[in-house]
């Protein structure tokens, strides 16, 4: 990719400033065509120097007096030559600078090309790339984070560090048919397993807690769940702080799945609203209970709301499950099940509401915490890891004494690296490629 394109990187509407970047193999035209600064007393424009200068049009007619700062190539984010217009934030001058760019023979952008030509360039990998996407996407403090070591590079440098490893027990293992005993380390088939065993054990502890790393990425689910008027749209709209929900006496009032988010000490928390359960001849509220079916499979945490006014029922709670016995301000014994995982709550009064979300939070947390130090594992690299580690498994359990038994452990080894190497984008799709920078926006 050598032509120029540019888009909008910052977001759209009405602003003090807009930020329009530009990017491709040589600017010069674009900066001698666009920018006045002679003006101000300014001979040039200095690389990666903030300066003020007229942006003029091809008759010379001022668009905008505004921020220009170039990166030449290939000390940029993109590695080519990028400029960065800081314009006023009116969609007259956007537009404007957008028509005399393209008559210089700019295009926009597609979403997430200029991120694409960093990894073109060898600026980025596609691990960084996806923390990048993850890195803007983010809405509380636990997902920057997360995102935030992904896309500097810190889980790119523990996978890198994986396939560097199974690179170099492969070249040891095919050196095992060439060299004589003699020649090679001592109890070096030994050292190869145990070495391999080592790597197979680490990434299977990734791939355990894929799920935290998950929830912390995307959010962590919880689904209030139970039978029709039990009380879980009110208790959903007293969770979240707002009416969301219809409230109604009339039973299955709620035919759909209405979720909305909340934040829990930094974790992104998405309660969901689900149509009550029971047995009924209407098709559209069967189809609400089969989507509550599919959200208690799919939830992280399930809240079972029980109505008091249906006295206690013997439950069982299942290691993701929590009970929230509603309309206790009817019962006359409120000493009643009051255990860690059951609590009583009134949605016409608020209370027990507290402390629900208490235990709400530590359920979070339990399941949550100490996931910001481990590898980022999404459903991308999930299934090259698991692939890889299918490789791992395969090579040390048909390791045998007999010489043949090298190269085809040697190749085991190369095909878990190459899964490696597939969640880099060493060796990769163009199809994967597209997924990756696709999620990407303008300007990015």
């Amino acid at each position: 990719m050598t032509d120029a394109v540019f888009a909008l990187s910052s977001g759209r509407g009405r602003a003090g400033v807009a930020v329009v970047r530009a990017s491709g193999q040589s600017l010069q035209d674009i900066l001698a065509t666009i920018v006045r600064h002679k003006a101000y007393g300014i001979r040039q424009i200095e690389p990666r120097v903030a300066t003020l200068a007229n942006l003029v049009d091809n008759t010379g007619e001022i668009i905008d007096r505004a921020i220009v700062i170039h990166f030449p190539a290939p000390g940029s984010f993109t590695g080519e030559d990028v400029i960065e217009f800081h314009v006023h934030g009116s969609d007259a001058v956007i537009q404007k600078l957008f028509d005399v760019l393209r008559g210089l023979g700019a295009r926009m952008a597609m979403p997430g090309e200029f991120a694409r030509r960093a990894f073109g360039n060898g600026k980025m990998n596609l691990i960084e790339a996806e923390g990048l996407a993850a890195l803007i996407d983010s809405r509380t403090e636990r997902q920057r984070r997360a995102a935030m070591r992904t896309a500097a590079g810190a889980d790119s440098a523990v996978y890198m560090r994986w396939r560097d490893s199974m690179i170099e027990i492969a070249a040891y293992a095919a050196a095992m048919l060439d060299y004589p005993a003699e020649e090679l380390p001592a109890n070096i088939g030994e050292t190869l397993l145990t070495r391999t065993q080592a790597l197979h054990d680490e990434i299977a502890a990734a791939l355990a807690r894929a799920f935290a790393a998950r929830a912390v990425r995307s959010g962590f689910n919880i689904a209030l769940v139970g039978k029709v008027n039990a009380g879980k749209s009110s208790l959903f709209n007293r969770l979240v702080g707002e009416s969301r929900a219809i409230v109604s006496d009339i039973p299955g009032t709620t035919r759909d799945v209405v979720s909305a988010e909340i934040d829990i000490d930094g974790y992104l928390v998405r309660i969901l609203d689900t149509a009550g359960l029971r047995d009924t001849d209407d098709a559209v509220e069967n189809l609400g209970i089969e989507r509550t079916h599919a959200e208690i499979e799919n939830a992280d945490l399930v809240v079972r709301v029980l109505n008091a006014e249906c006295g206690m029922l013997n439950v069982e709670s299942k290691d993701n499950e929590i009970f929230a016995l509603n309309k206790s301000d009817l019962l006359k014994d409120n000493s009643i099940l009051h255990t860690p995982h059951f609590t009583l709550v009134s949605t016409l009064t608020g209370k027990g509401i507290p402390e629900l979300l208490e235990i709400i939070k530590r359920e979070v947390h339990s399941r949550l915490d100490g996931t910001e130090s481990e590898v980022v594992v999404n459903e991308r690299t999930k299934i090259l890891l698991e692939d890889a580690l299918h490789e791992l498994k395969t090579a040390i359990t048909g390791r045998k004494p007999q010489a043949t038994s090298h190269e085809i452990f040697a190749e085991h080894i190369r095909a878990a690296a190459d899964k490696i190497g597939q969640s880099l984008g060493v060796i990769g799709a163009d199809e994967i490629m597209d997924s990756v920078f696709g999620q990407l926006c303008l300007g990015k």
